[in-house]
């Protein structure tokens, strides 16, 4: 499902939408399968798909040894290709994005890691490593194979959130605080400030995240704008429970949803 169709339909129910990440084929394509299907159970609305990689720049520990697991076990791009399509098959209304690093772009081939995405059916990508100056590396290719290429903005200078905010797509990813990704305690930044900047600008949804533990935090952020993202939290029960987490991972996530939507 295209993204601002998912944003949309919570939008028309006066709801925030919850997006999880995945790192891809961390105890198997199989059990990365199965987690998938049981956050979608129990209410995500996206899944970010995480492309393992061997140095990820923009993660903190809990997804780097995630990473490392994943790719020791043989993970590979075409192969989450394989497992995405055959998600793509059963699950119709959620949207899928791949959250990946420039670099393996470059080396599969943009024109064909676009098509693939277009023939898999996922409806954008995130490149953390990306400047938003160098966006149009591969912005030509996403559109034409209507892939969004979501933009990423930090607690900047004004200037700087209002440029990005004003040309972003999909859905605009909000980073809560400057820094890798992982569970915080607290957050430093002022949010009101900073999502008062990006809504002056942004014509699309904006959801947060970076840091994002429970189901507190998912609640109080998705005060501030459309969607809240939780990563780390969820890559930490797969690391800890394994091929026996999709049961793990489906109560979290249900739990998130419960909290956004008592936000409401």
């Amino acid at each position: 499902m295209k993204i601002r169709d998912t944003f949309a339909k919570r939008m028309e129910k006066g709801q925030k939408a919850l997006i999880t990440y995945i790192v891809s084929g961390d105890y198997g394509y199989e059990t990365t399968k199965e987690n998938i299907r049981a956050m979608v159970r129990a209410g995500a609305d996206i899944i970010e798909i995480g492309v393992p990689f061997s140095d990820p720049i923009a993660e903190g520990v809990v997804i780097q040894e995630a990473s490392q697991h994943s790719l020791a076990g043989g993970t590979t791009l075409v192969g989450i290709f394989n497992m995405v399509k055959e998600l793509r098959e059963e699950i119709k209304e959620t949207s899928f994005v791949m959250m990946l690093y420039l670099n393996t772009i470059y080396r599969f081939g943009t024109e064909r890691f676009f098509d693939l995405c277009n023939e898999c059916g996922v409806d954008g990508v995130i490149v953390p490593d990306m400047p938003f100056e160098e966006k149009d590396e591969i912005q030509g290719s996403a559109t034409a194979h209507g892939v969004d290429n979501i933009s990423l903005v930090t607690p900047t200078s004004h200037e700087r959130i209002a440029t990005i905010a004003k040309e972003a797509e999909g859905f605009l990813y909000c980073v809560s605080s400057i820094g890798v990704t992982g569970t915080r305690s607290k957050f430093t930044t002022d949010f009101d400030e900073f999502f008062s900047v990006i809504k002056k600008s942004a014509k699309i949804p904006c959801a947060v995240g970076f840091g994002i533990s429970g189901p507190e935090q998912a609640k109080m952020m998705s005060q501030y704008c459309d969607g809240v993202i939780v990563g780390s939290a969820i890559v930490k029960i797969i690391s800890k429970y394994g091929e026996e987490s999709p049961e793990k991972v489906y109560e979290f996530t249900k739990s998130l949803r419960d909290a956004i939507d008592e936000g409401m």
